[in-house]
């Protein structure tokens, strides 16, 4: 459901309000479906005849009260009988003025009923539309985007945008609209000129609106010089704005009434508020489909954009600042070094990194010019040397690509204002100059020094937060991209789309002044990404410059608001210092390696054998069965009432899931030598068919040989006496990974891991904060889970030679802990280890294995997690030094 729709059914509704219909008729007019109407009016009619309340379930708690609505409505927030229902939004009315109040922002709403239309934005979250909420939040934004959006709506109604060529009009159109509007209320234009004049000089029903544009964009692109004669005063009224924008001859929509009317309205916002910075991302809400849930309000906030620009340039450069402070040359050859710097973003979205930027630069520029004129006698009437030409970027979505390059100029035009206010001076703003160096294409095609050449004495910083997606998430195109940046690289299809960016920035920066820094998934620096990556960017000529450790990207978009992500900038090697960001904790370090730790440039390979005198670990037992071999709790009793006897042929089915969270599952163990008697339960006939005829209809060859003993798993492995069952999947919440031991012949299936048969001192080893320390540093993830892997965690930890008292201390303190859980047999493991309610006695039990294992590495008690991984790698260099030997 479109804005507009709900706006009309709004109208529909207050144009013949029914006081019997009224909260149904608001339900409807925000998309609710009629089988919901149909299903509460039947429930809760009586209710709504005698007490003059509804309640539908987590949407909205509605009464009628005749008197002393705000009195009623702050009663309703706190009452146990409307907080138990959990609803959105609580809605008082008379049916004269209208109160409503919405759960989850804390905003409210006071208006006459019949006014409501003109507030249909605060009841969009029941039409599935939800407005963005983040600190600083900027009313004038959200209100720009919602009318944007209802404009984009209207268009769509008369206008088909389908060919390429329709849609790059459209964006080309849009970008302009932006600027006109903007122009008109930041003195770029005379004030409200540009809405005035579509009011004044076009049709009601919009019908000669485009061609009226059309001749206006035309003046835009015209010196004063150079129009013809007969031009009419109040279009030669306009000025000459050139710059590229207005360059190009393009389609435009075709309007009607209402989308002329909108075009007023939305011309009267007060555009001087709107924040130029959010431009594109707050826009592409209103022509991106999958991001018009949001409503707009997807950019990378500015916080998160200077962790990247402060340590990959803009502290050296204030740093510089101070050294200069007292010498006006030193300082007048720090403005010649800003006029040359080149920052170039090869996935540069809508511009936010490149206009952040751009401004910090500026800033420091007037720092600096103040600071000379101090140190001078007279004034020196310096203007900017920092151009928009200094500001490259490369962009695959043709519309983000257009606004970037409108943002920029709006960016330059803030800094004038800014420049003016220091200096009392400053360059006018039209006509435009040309703007930043902006390229539509796709980065991982593109030859980067084609967009921006490295010419010499260029200082050159690359920046940026490029499309991240894992391996399983990439499109057909995205896979081919891969192929090409990899072409020649071993396993590349595992990595994430993001390290083509790496892969090529660092190729990039190699032999030039330039360094490079990315936000980026933090899954490049776990796991077998890092082998498969890293091993062909740090070398003897590129070394990690700074980083950021694994922090949550608390966005300003809705939707992106849990990724959790890295910062890592890249250099050409260098004696400067390097900066580790550890919780927001800078800290000066001797070396940053792959997994982003101060430790030497060690790739942890994925082994098949454990490095450490370790019990093998083994994976867990595939069905490959198509369900065939499972049991529910409910088949499993239903086949023992029938068939008691096949009791011998059911095993509990252990995997992840259900170890962790206490669920039960069973599976079908037959072993060949019972396969006959088994075969005659018709119930064990059928299972072993359906699973024959998931294996013959598998594309894997293996797979289809399996089909001629469909009455087992894949995988047969099982213990003698126990195993050590290790969940290969864990929330990254918990402390430690709650493994154990089972012993009564349960099935450990392929979501976990087992260690059968091994020494019940091992566990103790697994469960430890040291190896929890290699877990989350080696380790790759699932989403932000861990996922344990044999290959790549347990086979490379090392751990060192311990003495027979040793192990028999630890396995103590392994069955103390496995006391502590029985003392709370009532809970799951995911409760016990829930880091908010760990039981006090399991924790201190954890704890004294903790203490136990690192004195097995050294006397001396860790004090960090930084000073254990530092410790292992030390010793994991060693020992493959050691192997490597013998």
């Amino acid at each position: 459901m479109t804005i507009i729709e709900i706006e009309n059914n709004l109208n529909i509704l207050v144009a013949d309000l029914d006081k019997e219909t009224f909260i149904f008729d608001l339900l409807l007019a925000y998309g609710t479906p009629k089988s919901t109407i149909k299903r509460v009016q039947g429930s809760d009619h009586d209710r709504l005849e005698t007490e003059g309340e509804l309640v539908l379930r987590k949407k909205l708690f509605f009464k009628v009260a005749d008197e002393n609505l705000h009195v009623t409505i702050d009663a309703l927030k706190s009452a146990k009988e409307v907080t138990k229902h959990s609803p959105r939004f609580i809605i008082v009315t008379d049916y004269e003025t209208l109160l409503a109040y919405d759960t989850k922002t804390d905003d409210s709403l006071d208006t006459e009923l019949l006014n409501i239309t003109n507030h249909y934005d605060f009841f969009l979250p029941l039409a599935g539309m939800e407005k963005a909420t983040f600190a600083d939040e900027n009313p004038a934004d959200v209100k720009a985007s919602l009318k944007m959006a209802r404009l984009f709506d209207e268009l769509q109604k008369n206008n088909h945008f389908e060919t390429k060529e329709d849609i790059h009009s459209l964006n080309v159109f849009l970008t302009r609209l932006l600027f006109c509007y903007f122009a008109e209320d930041t003195n770029i234009f005379e004030d409200n000129i540009f809405t005035s004049s579509i009011s004044s000089h076009t049709q009601l029903d919009g019908s000669d609106l485009d061609s009226y544009l059309q001749r206006l964009f035309t003046i835009f692109n015209t010196p004063q010089s150079k129009r013809e004669p007969n031009t009419p005063a109040y279009l030669n009224a306009f000025p000459y704005v050139n710059g590229g924008l207005f360059a190009l001859h393009v389609k435009l929509p075709i309007f009607t009434t209402r989308s002329r009317s909108l075009m007023i309205e939305v011309g009267q916002l007060k555009w001087s508020e709107i924040n130029p910075d959010i431009f594109g991302s707050m826009i592409q809400a209103v022509v991106t489909a999958e991001h018009r849930g949001g409503m707009g309000m997807h950019y990378t906030s500015v916080p998160n954009i200077m962790k990247v620009i402060e340590p990959l340039f803009l502290g050296e450069l204030y740093l510089e600042f101070e050294k200069a402070y007292e010498s006006k040359a030193k300082l007048h050859n720090l403005l010649k070094r800003l006029a040359k710097i080149k920052i170039f973003d090869p996935a540069c979205g809508s511009g936010n990194f490149l206009i952040i930027a751009y401004k910090k630069l500026r800033e420091l520029e007037m720092s600096i010019m103040k600071r000379i004129d101090s140190l001078s006698r007279e004034r020196s009437f310096q203007f900017s040397e920092i151009k928009l030409t200094q500001f490259y970027g490369i962009e695959l979505d043709d519309f983000a690509h257009e606004v970037a390059l409108l943002s920029l100029w709006l960016a330059e035009h803030q800094m004038n204002l800014k420049f003016y206010e220091e200096f009392g001076r400053t360059s006018p703003s039209l006509p435009l100059h040309d703007g930043g160096q902006i390229v539509h294409g796709n980065a991982t095609r593109v030859k980067w020094e084609e967009v921006c050449p490295k010419n010499e004495g260029d200082e050159i910083y690359v920046l940026g937060n490029p499309p991240y997606l894992g391996a399983r998430l990439q499109s057909k195109e995205q896979k081919e991209d891969m192929a090409l940046v990899f072409k020649g690289i071993k396993n590349f299809n595992n990595l994430d789309y993001i390290a083509c960016w790496f892969y090529k920035g660092s190729s990039y920066i190699n032999n030039a002044h330039a360094k490079v820094a990315f936000v980026s998934t933090n899954s490049i620096s776990q796991g077998e990404q890092v082998g498969i990556l890293w091993t062909h960017i740090l070398d003897e000529k590129i070394e990690i410059d700074f980083a950021y450790q694994s922090f949550k990207w608390k966005n300003n978009a809705k939707d992106n608001a849990g990724v959790t992500v890295a910062i890592i900038g890249l250099r050409n090697i260098s004696t400067k210092l390097k900066y580790l960001y550890i919780d927001n904790i800078k800290r000066e370090v001797k070396n940053i390696n792959a997994y982003l730790v101060n430790a030497e440039n060690i790739i942890v390979q994925k082994r098949s054998k454990p490095l450490s005198k370790l019990k093998p670990m083994s994976f867990g037992n595939m069905p490959n069965d198509g369900g065939g071999l499972i049991l529910s709790t409910e088949e499993k009793n239903s086949l023992l009432d029938a068939f008691p006897h096949a009791k011998k042929f059911i095993r509990k089915l252990l995997g992840s899931y259900e170890f962790i969270n206490g669920a039960e599952r069973f599976c079908l163990w037959i072993k060949d030598e019972f396969v006959d008697e088994a075969l005659q339960i018709p119930f064990i006939q059928q299972r072993a068919e359906k699973t024959k005829t998931h294996r013959l209809n598998s594309k894997d060859e293996g797979a289809r040989k399996l089909a001629s003993r469909s009455h087992q798993f894949r995988d047969l492995s099982e213990y003698k006496e126990h195993a050590i069952i290790v969940p290969r999947v864990s929330s990254e919440r918990r402390p430690y990974i709650p493994c154990g031991i089972l012993y009564n012949q349960e099935v450990i299936s392929d979501s976990a891991q087992a260690i059968y048969d091994a020494e019940y001192w091992t566990m103790g080893v697994i469960s430890s904060k040291i190896h929890m320390c290699w877990v989350h540093a080696v380790g790759g993830k699932l989403e932000t889970r861990i996922r344990y892997s044999k290959d790549v965690i347990y086979n490379t930890f090392p751990f060192p030679n311990i003495s027979q008292k040793q192990k028999e201390a630890i396995t103590e303190l392994v069955w103390g802990i496995l006391d502590e859980r029985e003392k709370h047999s009532q809970k799951t493991l995911a409760q016990l280890y829930d880091p908010n309610k760990m039981p006090e006695g399991l924790l201190k039990a954890h704890h004294a294995l903790d203490t136990a294992i690192e004195q097995c590495y050294r006397p001396k008690p860790f004090e960090t997690d930084e000073e254990r991984l530092e410790y292992l790698f030390k010793m994991y260099e060693e020992m493959t030094k050691i192997e490597k030997k013998k």
